[in-house]
């Protein structure tokens, strides 16, 4: 007797939102708020996810894989970058004003499933709920300060 294969499981927006340490200061509210822009991506093996030089549209959780996040500044970049696993936030260019395009590239390395949310949509949340934008800010201080240490280190 053959058995139907079943598809893995996969979480709710809001169940991912909640054990990312990037959002984990959120209240309940918050997050469900933040899930409705939320879109799950799957990726395969060796799969471009974003490029240098790309519009910066989009931040990312990934759920499930990994990723070589690989900053780059004119002709520099990191030389193995870094390499992201499960429940890290990438592609926070989307949530720089300034930043049009993005700074860094990111690869599939394993296939990987994502959670991407606008950053525009994301950023209109944050005006709108100053307590939600001040928490998220001091998270993408963080996790920007922690990219460009890195990527200064070599």
């Amino acid at each position: 007797m053959n058995l139907p294969l079943v598809a893995p499981a996969i979480p709710s927006s809001t169940e991912v939102l909640r054990h990312t340490a990037f959002f984990r200061e959120l209240a309940p509210t918050q997050l469900e708020r933040i899930a409705i822009i939320c879109r799950v991506e799957s990726y395969p093996r060796d799969a471009s996810i974003y490029t240098l030089g790309q519009a910066a549209d989009d931040l990312y959780v990934l759920v499930d894989g990994m990723v070589r996040f690989t900053i780059g500044m004119g002709s520099r970049s990191t030389q193995g970058g870094q390499v992201l696993k499960r429940g890290e936030v990438f592609g926070w260019a989307a949530l720089v004003e300034s930043a049009q395009t993005r700074i860094a590239t990111a690869l599939a390395i394993t296939p990987c499933m994502v959670l991407a949310m606008n950053g525009e949509q994301l950023s209109i949340m944050m005006d709108e709920d100053h307590t939600l934008g001040y928490r998220l800010m001091r998270q993408l201080n963080e996790l920007i300060t922690g990219n460009l240490t890195a990527f200064a280190s070599g």
